[in-house]
């Protein structure tokens, strides 16, 4: 249940980015596109001296973690997408660099959610003495709510706000799952709780 809830929050909330992420998209679209642009990326990304181990991954709109995919690999091969607007003339979507910049942002933003689903997914992984940690990395998204780049603050913002009422649901008895943890105990909870709000 809490997984599904996660998922729903993080892909509305993606809705708000989607413009943001258009030239990153295209650009993975465009080398994927042809086996002979596949190619010419290839000699590009030799050129900077990446190795291409990980493929480039296009994302599906409808499931924000291919999302999360996507701007994790082309980020890889950023500078190879630099090479390859100046070596090909049809290359028209190339991302700027403050795209870059939110598309690296984001994807910080996205790893805690990818996280914490594929821990609470697995269900022959122990996961309640760690709930309470993966939800208080995702509470900390309010750093962003003062953030320059007004897409990545809109994100947050839309995120905290459906976010909030279940972590209110649910904080005390997480709270208790993360203070039976003998590596964690009452001082961690008090940590996380004034970092959270220092009046805590």
């Amino acid at each position: 249940m809490f997984v599904h809830i996660l998922n729903l929050i993080v892909q509305d909330s993606l809705k708000v980015i989607d413009k943001a992420l258009h030239n990153i998209r295209e650009s993975v679209k465009y080398v994927k596109s042809s086996d002979g642009r596949t190619l010419k990326f290839k000699e590009c990304s030799s050129d900077v001296g990446i190795n291409m181990s990980i493929c480039l991954r296009l994302d599906v709109t409808t499931r924000w973690n291919s999302t999360y995919f996507m701007l994790e690999s082309a980020i890889k091969y950023k500078k190879a997408f630099e090479i390859l607007k100046m070596v090909d003339r049809n290359y028209k979507n190339w991302p700027s660099f403050e795209e870059w910049n939110r598309g690296e942002k984001m994807c910080q933003f996205l790893e805690p959610f990818y996280e914490i689903i594929n821990m609470m997914s697995d269900s022959s992984y122990p996961t309640s003495n760690l709930y309470f940690m993966q939800i208080w990395k995702i509470h900390l998204i309010e750093e962003n709510f003062l953030n320059e780049d007004v897409t990545l603050k809109e994100m947050a913002l839309n995120m905290k706000d459906k976010f909030q009422k279940y972590w209110k649901e649910y904080s005390i008895v997480l709270a208790f799952g993360a203070i039976l943890d003998p590596r964690l105990k009452v001082d961690f909870v008090m940590y996380c709780y004034k970092k959270l709000d220092p009046l805590t």
